[in-house]
């Protein structure tokens, strides 16, 4: 609460985040989508995602949470994780996720919605990407909360990330803010 009481109605930025013990075992399941496409290999974008997700994993499994990892390339959308408690020693896992080929975004939300349409808890949803996929897909339904990793970066940005969070009233993040 204190985060939001500080954000106030502007978009949601780093020095807006306050820290405070919560109780473990929450009641949210994170899902969180991946964005694994060759875009996001320049530039050590995947790199980065990968280690924020070990970060991510770590915090969620000290804890207590539960969470699921969809990732989508040219491959389509895969299950990276499924929906549970977050596990210890997950390094080898997250290291081998490897990238290449289209964005098929809209893939991804399909296989987290089928996945999550049997879970009770509120979803929040973080999409890691760099949004240069062809055509923004709508808010999913499923979500309670939604928040954009933005890994757009480098001198041909696009600015996609915030159109999608604002067409997804979500908050979005600019990933340098989040591995200072």
């Amino acid at each position: 609460m204190p985060t939001l009481l500080a954000k106030g109605a502007a978009t949601l930025k780093l020095e807006h985040l306050r820290y405070q013990l919560a109780p473990t075992g929450g009641a949210v399941l994170h899902c969180i989508v991946l964005d694994c496409s060759a875009s996001m290999l320049r530039g050590q974008r995947l790199s980065k995602a990968k280690g924020l997700l070990q970060a991510w994993v770590d915090h969620c499994y000290q804890r207590r949470e539960s969470l699921t990892l969809i990732g989508f390339s040219g491959q389509g959308a895969y299950v990276l994780k499924a929906p549970g408690k977050a596990a210890a020693f997950n390094h080898a896992w997250i290291s081998a996720i490897t990238g290449g080929g289209a964005t098929p975004i809209q893939a991804a939300l399909a296989l987290a919605e089928r996945l999550l349409a049997k879970h009770k808890e509120p979803i929040a949803l973080w999409l890691l990407s760099d949004v240069r996929f062809s055509q923004l897909p709508p808010r999913p339904s499923f979500a309670a909360q939604t928040t954009l990793i933005d890994f757009d970066q480098g001198a041909r940005t696009l600015g996609r990330a915030q159109k999608l969070a604002q067409l997804w009233q979500a908050d979005c993040i600019d990933v340098d803010e989040l591995i200072r």
